[in-house]
């Protein structure tokens, strides 16, 4: 890993070097690039590729304020454009899909592959709804007197997993995140778009892919049969052979 300074942060990233064609790996939350290895093993022969730790994650510093999805994108629009790369390809799992959402709606970006990607509000249950409307009674309950002591327990109770696995500027980031809905920004993207969703994704279920396929103007869904958010991972062998394919017109010519 080499490192790198941008917006205050010390980042952490391979770089394959080569003068190829740049596909930048964006890992999910509460991840790194350690998931998008093999990724980076298999197509750095005929690419350059990047693969990055988000700040917050893996080896680059904790974030030092809160940040948004389009906070982490004017990041990464500044990393790039250091390393001297426009236009690149995207292959982004979950959170990373978001940010590569934002950076695809404002840049030039010569194609997106989003597996489980984020970044569509998901729809409320009777069940959600309900643990929603009971978490704010039970919000304004403990600040009274004598009962803000629990405060924090009130939020790690219904609080979810990721919520309850950060602390600081981290988890301010993700309350934020988890609330910008980025719909509006799919039809912006000019990009051709590959989709590849685990069929029992609870985490981002299969139905947010097909609103996905159905507003950005280029794009493709692939379904991996009986898998879940992490299918890409589980079935990597199979991913990048179809990842393969859509960039077979990408690679430089021998």
């Amino acid at each position: 890993m080499v490192e790198i300074k941008i917006k205050n942060h010390c980042v952490a990233y391979q770089d394959s070097q080569s003068k190829n064609q740049a596909i930048v790996l964006l890992h999910g939350w509460g991840q790194s690039s350690e998931l998008m290895m093999p990724i980076y093993e298999h197509f750095k022969k005929d690419f350059r590729v990047i693969n990055i730790d988000f700040p917050g994650f893996g080896q680059s510093d904790e974030l030092k304020e809160t940040w948004g999805v389009y906070d982490y994108a004017e990041f990464l629009h500044e990393f790039l454009s250091k390393l001297d790369i426009t236009n690149p390809i995207f292959i982004a799992h979950s959170f990373g899909a978001r940010v590569a959402i934002v950076y695809a709606s404002k840049y030039p970006t010569s194609k997106l592959v989003l597996t489980g990607a984020a970044g569509i509000k998901p729809k409320k249950s009777i069940v959600i709804k309900s643990k929603i409307a009971t978490y704010k009674i039970a919000k304004k309950v403990v600040q009274l007197p004598l009962l803000n002591r629990f405060e924090d327990s009130v939020k790690k109770y219904f609080g979810s997993s990721d919520y309850k696995n950060t602390t600081g500027f981290k988890r301010s980031s993700f309350v934020k995140i988890v609330n910008e809905d980025l719909t509006g920004l799919l039809s912006l993207i000019k990009a051709p778009t590959l989709l590849i969703w685990g069929e029992n994704d609870d985490a981002t279920p299969l139905w947010m892919g097909k609103v996905m396929e159905s507003k950005i103007a280029d794009a493709g869904l692939v379904v991996f049969e009986d898998d879940d958010h992490y299918a890409y991972f589980h079935q990597m062998k199979r991913f990048n052979t179809i990842v393969n394919v859509f960039l077979s017109n990408n690679k430089e010519s021998k």
